[in-house]
Parts: C-alpha cells; sequence; structure tokens
C-alpha cells in the first residue's frame, strides 16, 4: 500500500533530536512563552526574511488575529478565494466582517486578480489571497491593486512554507502572513501550532497582546485579548524541523517533477512558471472522474485524499451567509481535483508506481 500520508514516517527522522529538545523544555521549568518560542520566531522570522514572528495556537487563530489587530468596522468586506479551505473564511465571520468571494484563476487555482479589484468597493478593507497547493499568488499585482485602492493584504500562507514569488517568500509581501504548522504542512509541528510574519513592529507588537489575554504586563489588561499562545514544546519542534524546510521542499519538488513528465495528458496538472518556486504541500491533478479514478486508485493500493470535496459556500455552515454565491469556477475545482501522494517520506520508486497506475485507468 503507498499511503497518502504518515506523520511516523515523516517525523521518524527527526525523532531523535525531538526527543533532545523535549527534555530541554521539561528540565526549563518553564512551558510557556519561553526560550523555544522566542528562538523559533526568531528563526521563522529569518527564515522569510521578515522582521517579526509571532507564535500562535494555530493557523485559524493566525488568520483572526492578523484581521482582528487592524480593528475594521463591523461588516467590512475582505475579498477571499471562493476555492478556500474554510479556515480562511471562518477567521472572517469571526470578526464580524463580510467575505467577498473572489474566483480563482483556473490554471493556478489562486486568486485572480482582475476579479478582486472588480469586487472592490468603497466598504473592502482588505485582500486575503491563499498560496493554495504551495503556490504562491500573483502577489506582484495584488499588491498594487491594494495600494491603488488604499486596502490591507493578509497572506494565507498555511500551505506555502518556503514557496517563493520572484525570490520572495510567501509571508514577505503583505501586511501579515498567516501560518498553519499543522503535522501535515512542509513545516509541520507535532500537533496544533501557527503563527504570523510581518515587517510593522506595530502590528507585531499587537498580535503579541491579543495573543496573550490582551495583556502586555501580567495581569494588566489593555486589550480584549485572547489565549492562542505557540507551545513551547511544539516550538522546540519546530525549530528542528525548519532547519530541514529546503531539504524537504527540494524532496517534494523532486516527486512532482517525477508526476508532472511521467502523467499522461488526460490528467490537469499544476503549471509551472519561473516567477514562482512551489513547493507542492499538495500535488493535486483535475479529472472528470475523479470519483471513479480514485476508488480505482484504492484497489490499486495507492491512497489519495481530495482538497476539497465541497466549495466553501456550499457547506452547511454557510447556509444563510454565502450559500447563494455563485461559484461556477470554484466548484469545477472541487468536483474534479484529486490529491497524490508526495509527502516526505515517499520515494521516486513510490511515485513511478503510482504513475504507472494512473496512466492505465
Amino acid at each position: 500500500m503507498i499511503e497518502y500520508e504518515n506523520l511516523k514516517k515523516v517525523n521518524s527522522p527527526f525523532f531523535e533530536s525531538y526527543k533532545q529538545s523535549l527534555s530541554v523544555t521539561l528540565e526549563s521549568g518553564w512551558y510557556i512563552l519561553g526560550n523555544q518560542v522566542k528562538n523559533f520566531e526568531q528563526e521563522f522570522a529569518a527564515y522569510c526574511r521578515t522582521s517579526h514572528c509571532v507564535g500562535l495556537a494555530n493557523g485559524l487563530d493566525a488568520l483572526i488575529l492578523a484581521l482582528r489587530a487592524f480593528e475594521f468596522e463591523p461588516g467590512s468586506e475582505i475579498l477571499v478565494p471562493s476555492n478556500t479551505y474554510i479556515a480562511t473564511i471562518l477567521a472572517i465571520l469571526h470578526n464580524g466582517l463580510k467575505p467577498v468571494l473572489v474566483e480563482p484563476d483556473i490554471s493556478t487555482y489562486n486568486m485572480d486578480p482582475d476579479r478582486a479589484e472588480a469586487l472592490v468597493s468603497t466598504r473592502t478593507k482588505a485582500l486575503l489571497p491563499v498560496h493554495l497547493y504551495g503556490k504562491m499568488c500573483e502577489m506582484g499585482r495584488l499588491n498594487a491593486i491594494a495600494e491603488k485602492h488604499g486596502l490591507k493584504v493578509i497572506e494565507d500562507c498555511a500551505q506555502a512554507h518556503g514557496a517563493k514569488y520572484k525570490g520572495i517568500a510567501a509571508g514577505a509581501f503583505g501586511d501579515f502572513g498567516a501560518f498553519s504548522f499543522y503535522p501535515t504542512k512542509n513545516l509541520g509541528a507535532l500537533g496544533d501550532a501557527g503563527g504570523i510574519t510581518t515587517n510593522n513592529k506595530q502590528l507585531a507588537e499587537r498580535v503579541r497582546v491579543l495573543r496573550n489575554y490582551g495583556s502586555q504586563v501580567k495581569y494588566y489588561n489593555q486589550l480584549v485579548g485572547y489565549n492562542s499562545r505557540l507551545d513551547e514544546m511544539q516550538a522546540g519542534f519546530l525549530s528542528i524541523k525548519l532547519r530541514q524546510l529546503e531539504v524537504i521542499n527540494a524532496h517534494k519538488r523532486m516527486l512532482a517533477t517525477l508526476y508532472l513528465e511521467g502523467l499522461k495528458s488526460d490528467y490537469i496538472k499544476p503549471v509551472v512558471h519561473p516567477d514562482y518556486l512551489d513547493v507542492y504541500h499538495i500535488f493535486n491533478i483535475r479529472h472528470p472522474r475523479r470519483d471513479e479514478l480514485k476508488e480505482w486508485l484504492l484497489k490499486q493500493g495507492i491512497g489519495t485524499d481530495i482538497h476539497y470535496p465541497v466549495a466553501p459556500n456550499k457547506q452547511a455552515a454557510m447556509k444563510g451567509i454565502l450559500d447563494k454565491t455563485e461559484t461556477p469556477i470554484a466548484e469545477e475545482i472541487h468536483r474534479t481535483t484529486l490529491s497524490l501522494p508526495i509527502s516526505y517520506f515517499h520515494t521516486p520508486s513510490d511515485i513511478e508506481q503510482v504513475i504507472a497506475a494512473l496512466n492505465k485507468f
């Protein structure tokens, strides 16, 4: 069986280092907002070439607090892709703001700048592009639109650790970059974890206060805050894996090249362009008989996944909120997309077997 994912196998090369880091944390007696978090924040900011990183409890909180930091007027509009994971939209709703769905470019699956600008209104306050599957959005054009209309930019970088657009890393373009370090990510913890990056010192400090009950000085609360602090233990694990992130990303790019070169033309494959350094958190193909293909591959001993089977506005949770919005491009993507094995533990031989099976379908 070629599994779609196996987190034990992904993390096994790091087990001894994890144990040493855990011992350091245990012996320190300091378990919340200590040196492990401080060190990771500095290391990840340097990796992204940003001035600041603030560690948070998870990726959803990273989006929520990034939006919260601006104190937008309730009901303000935030432009967001129609085919993102629902967390991006939940963050907007939890801030009392209005998500405005932007249909993606069908070739990249990312926010279409032309469609985004057409939806800008007097109530629009921010763009929230999502670097889906490990490919960055066209940030040059999106930032130009934001500057033209006086909008903030919050990058959803949950799937794009180490991805670049014209040599600049995800998380370094917007007012904020919001990251998830969920275990399946290229830079994944052993539990929930997240963070933001920014080049704005005031915004960074505001999120630091918001994550800790709105408090900068213990027992004195200046803001209506949250409890969203990156755990010391997870920060230690992330620091270890961050040192190997370029190796992990290079491995996944190598596996992606095998797919790109080996799969027959029946499948719609990810586009490749020299302006983009893709990190392939997910390697997706599209096929009109997706469900039949997924079942057939499973019978051949090959696990796959679907990211994602239902468009966000078609989820039951969005009834009365977004369910009336027409999103034919997003729905076509959700109906036909299939995610293939491309984990750090997979070998070229594994991928060649998957390619051979796909080419027989």
